[in-house]
């Protein structure tokens, strides 16, 4: 009897000890407790509204879906949010936090800043950054089929916060009475890192889950990708990073038309023409500055050919007319490419150089391209377009030259 007795109370301890860790572990906040089980069961149940909302009837219960699937998507980033401050919060200020919990902590207090000045960009941003911290999780769960089901349901929903983000600094951007330089100078930088993070994190994700043969958006710029990606490897230089924001910005022409319209975009192009001719005038070394100019002259095709080519509203009738000399000229250019291809590149490249003196000379921003317009004569010299009249005339003693444009 002693022996059965001792026996049965062996096991109640052992059965009331199980008890009392699994209850600790749920009342400690900590990422396998209460707040992770919670995390657990939302993301279940917004993955399940995803799947009914994408499979719904147009006509029957796409509203009564789609009303359950925000429902859902609104209590699962409410357990995200809790899971940070109940959670990492208190690891970190107790000091048993892990480097992933510190830098997790700091990333939110980073974007919650933001409430005050930037409601717009916080709302977006916040959302982005809790979804970001559980597909952290549930990539590294090792659940296939979770992963699966999440993967369709992360790039839906960041495809959604991307493009509001990028439409927020469209309207930053076409906002005329922001002419304060170094804020739209900050407005640029922000949108071209916002498009480097997408194409990285989401786009390769896209590329990776779906069938590109039957998404067209995603076949058209898989070119573009490829060639970003070359842009990943390496430390850039500068030329090197105005080239990889032209590929950025070509793949948003295709997969951001209403975030980014043809009047941020072209704002854009300009931003990247204006850093590629102040890189041709500051280089000092002959090679690099050669290099520099032939990126340049890239980069004004793509800026008047894929994109200015495009556009079908002008607000300047004067610019639209010119626009459309220069398209006539460039047209007939192109038509020595199958017979005289290296006429066709000396005569393109005299074309674009003429096109960019005169903006250059109407530039209201008071920029200093004195150097890059010596530079565009000389090339014009050497191409037999512009006559270099010597000692034409005298200043204080000294001879100087005068050139003139060949008729």
């Amino acid at each position: 009897m002693e022996e059965r007795s001792l026996r049965i109370t062996g096991t109640d301890k052992t059965f009331f000890n199980k008890i009392t860790k699994t209850l600790t572990k749920m009342l400690i906040p900590t990422k396998i407790g209460i707040n992770g089980m919670l995390i657990s069961i939302k993301r279940n149940s917004v993955l399940k509204a995803f799947e009914s909302y994408q499979h719904s009837n147009e006509n029957y219960n796409q509203k009564e879906a789609e009303a359950k699937y925000d429902a859902a998507y609104e209590a699962y980033l409410e357990s995200l949010d809790k899971y940070v401050m109940d959670s990492i919060y208190k690891k970190v200020k107790n000091n048993s936090a892990s480097e992933f919990e510190k830098e997790a902590l700091s990333k939110y207090y980073e974007v919650t800043s933001l409430k005050e000045s930037e409601f717009i960009e916080y709302k977006n941003r916040k959302q982005k950054y809790l979804l970001e911290l559980d597909n952290d999780g549930v990539q590294v769960s090792g659940k296939e089929k979770l992963i699966s089901r999440y993967n369709q349901f992360y790039v839906s929903k960041m495809d959604v916060l991307y493009k509001s983000i990028l439409k927020n600094y469209s309207i930053k951007l076409a906002d005329v009475t922001n002419t304060y330089e170094p804020a739209r100078e900050n407005v640029y930088t922000k949108i071209f890192s916002t498009l480097e993070e997408y194409i990285q994190n989401i786009l390769s994700l896209k590329i990776k889950i779906q069938d590109i043969e039957k998404n067209d958006a995603i076949k058209d710029v898989i070119k573009d990708y490829e060639n970003f990606e070359t842009y990943t490897v390496g430390k850039l230089d500068t030329k090197d990073n105005i080239e990889k924001n032209v590929i950025l910005l070509n793949i948003s022409r295709k997969l951001f038309t209403h975030s980014l319209p043809l009047i941020v975009a072209t704002q854009c192009y300009e931003k990247l023409l204006k850093d590629a001719r102040i890189l041709v005038q500051d280089t000092k070394i002959a090679v690099k500055r050669e290099k520099a100019y032939s990126m340049l002259i890239n980069l004004f095709e793509d800026y008047h050919i894929k994109l200015l080519s495009t556009k079908v509203y002008w607000e300047n009738p004067k610019d639209r007319e010119e626009f459309k000399t220069f398209w006539n000229q460039y047209k007939e250019i192109c038509k020595l490419k199958e017979t005289n291809f290296i006429e066709y590149v000396k005569q393109k490249e005299i074309l674009f150089i003429k096109k960019d003196m005169k903006k250059i000379q109407e530039d209201k921003t008071k920029t200093d391209y004195s150097k890059v317009l010596k530079y565009y004569k000389r090339k014009l010299i050497d191409y037999g377009a512009m006559r270099e009249l010597k000692n034409s005339y005298i200043s204080q003693g000294n001879y100087k030259k005068k050139m003139k444009e060949v008729a």
